[in-house]
């Protein structure tokens, strides 16, 4: 069969690996793609947003699956326009990526449903949050309502930081339209968890966990970033946890969006925190997470087609759901400034210390070729190196290694990924 995957970063590269693995597909396409997914795809100059000219691309070639992987044309609905023209499509169709797409609609389909979650306000205009603010407790959560990249959350432990975030969300658009609505939440703490899950509508099936690191800098300092790394399993998420989670949130969820008339279909991205009254939602995304699918997916011992056809079928009770009893840890590299200012075009050395290896991998988030096909960097995350390993420690002691095989100018990474496995 022939694939084509929607996207091009280190999720779409790692989504691509895995298809290539699958006895059933014979060709992969990727729009755009990098320059490492150009390995195990053909990459064609068409935009994640030229729903248009993706379709015609799909019919012209006779696709038979399409993965629609970021977030964006997902909410925008990509999903609706590819089945519109009879093409089978991997993902949630728009009036389900909302869970995603706005944050005050989760947040209300959350209390309606009585799924655990962090208290909130939703405010659409800078003037009532402003008022509420000033006899809320500190520290406080603003959240952009829409899409930001990942960034659009903002922590304030004063009063004063929360005024200026809501200037810098609602006044001063800094995440534009994605701050025209603000959901402010309260502050909770305890261990982050990413868990991931396969839906077709009414089944639901969990994914390895995961956990994600935000911040640009060691010791969780410095600005909220798409992600400078992950490792899998979390040694926090234990099977008593999980199941009270299946029980109070993954279920609901997927029985909630059906019951609301949007029917989930394709993969829902629990955020979880750990807190001393049991797991609360912090965030969903309708689509795999960025970069936690890149110590996911090498983790999974399935064909991931099948998996992706049972969800659009609705037989994904069917599957029985695998992964390898081991470890991964991914390492970010990106261009020193990142995620606020910082230079791109250099070239970047040494991939070819891991071809051939099923042990480490290098996952392309933001790269191209140059017109002599040097590869080059190409965006703030650039790079993200996972490898494998029999327990997390050894598991992130070899990624650290593998991040040594690769060099470009302004190379940047943090060095405590993994950090807290020390503290399980």
């Amino acid at each position: 069969m022939k694939v084509m995957i929607i996207g091009g970063g280190g999720r779409e590269h790692a989504i691509a690996c895995s298809v290539a693995k699958s006895s059933r597909v014979d060709k992969i396409y990727c729009a755009p793609g990098n320059a490492g997914i150009a390995k195990v795809a053909e990459c064609v100059n068409i935009g994640v947003m030229d729903f248009d000219a993706q379709v015609e691309f799909a019919k012209k070639e006779g696709i038979d699956l399409c993965i629609v992987a970021p977030d964006d044309p997902l909410v925008a609905g990509a999903v609706d326009a590819f089945e519109a023209a009879g093409i089978r499509a991997f993902g949630p169709r728009a009036n389900a990526a909302i869970l995603e797409g706005s944050k005050a609609f989760s947040k209300d389909l959350m209390k309606k449903y009585g799924i655990p979650t962090a208290a909130y306000e939703n405010f659409d205009n800078p003037e009532d949050a402003l008022k509420y603010l000033e006899s809320a407790p500190m520290p406080i959560v603003l959240k952009a309502d829409g899409l930001a990249l990942g960034k659009g959350v903002l922590i304030c432990n004063t009063l004063e930081e929360a005024k200026a975030g809501v200037k810098e969300i609602m006044m001063d658009k800094h995440f534009g339209d994605a701050g025209n609505r603000l959901v402010v939440e309260e502050f909770m703490t305890g261990r982050e968890v990413s868990v991931l899950s396969f839906v077709d509508g009414s089944t639901i099936k969990t994914m390895t966990s995961a956990q994600d690191h935000k911040r640009a800098k060691d010791n969780d300092q410095g600005l909220n970033t798409g992600g400078m790394g992950t490792f899998s399993p979390s040694p926090f998420y234990t099977k008593e946890i999980a199941d009270i989670c299946m029980e109070k949130i993954f279920v609901p969820t997927v029985k909630a969006m059906k019951s609301e008339g949007r029917e989930f279909k394709g993969v829902i991205f629990f955020g979880l925190m750990l807190t001393k009254d049991g797991p609360k939602v912090l965030e969903y995304n309708a689509r795999f997470g960025d970069p936690e699918t890149q110590v996911v997916l090498p983790r999974m011992k399935n064909d991931i087609i099948d998996v992706m056809e049972a969800c659009i079928d609705g037989t994904l009770d069917k599957i029985d759901l695998q992964f390898e009893d081991n470890a991964a840890v991914c390492v970010v590299l990106a261009s020193a400034g990142y995620p606020e200012k910082y230079e791109k075009g250099f070239e970047i050395k040494g991939l070819e210390n891991f071809e051939g290896r099923d042990d480490c991998f290098v996952f392309h988030a933001g790269t191209k070729f140059s017109d002599d096909k040097k590869v080059l960097t190409n965006g703030g995350r650039v790079l993200g190196v996972t490898a494998l390993g029999s327990d997390l420690k050894t598991a992130r002691a070899n990624a650290y290694k593998a991040t040594e095989y690769i060099s470009f100018d302004n190379k940047y990474m943090r060095n405590d990924i993994g950090k807290a496995i020390d503290e399980a």
